[in-house]
């Protein structure tokens, strides 16, 4: 599904099949499950903000999507596990990107 190359990963709000992914705020639910993993683990009030390893936004051509970068992988590889079989079990489009924000062809 994903290279091992792969700096980071966009999960797009889109099903394979083109239909929009519901609830509407899926990408801030997945994000708030992941706010505790982030570089140097979870602390006070951590759990107030999204983890710089997995951020919703919404630049993939207008649809909303959720970047999770390697470094979640590295650190917790369960979690890294988690939101890929979110976006597996619930038939999300996933691209590639450089680490930079861009997507890879």
């Amino acid at each position: 599904m994903v290279s091992n190359t792969a700096k980071e990963v966009f999960i797009l709000g889109l099903t394979r099949a083109g239909k929009t992914f519901r609830p509407s705020d899926w990408a801030e639910r997945l994000a708030g499950v992941m706010s505790q993993f982030r570089p140097g683990g979870p602390q006070p009030g951590s759990h107030l903000g999204y983890s710089p390893w997995c951020v919703p936004t919404s630049t993939v051509d207008g649809v909303k999507c959720v970047v999770v970068h390697r470094d979640l992988r590295d650190a917790e590889p369960m979690a890294w596990d988690f939101c890929m079989n979110f976006a597996r079990d619930n038939e999300l489009q996933v691209r590639e990107g450089d680490g930079a924000g861009q997507q890879t062809a």
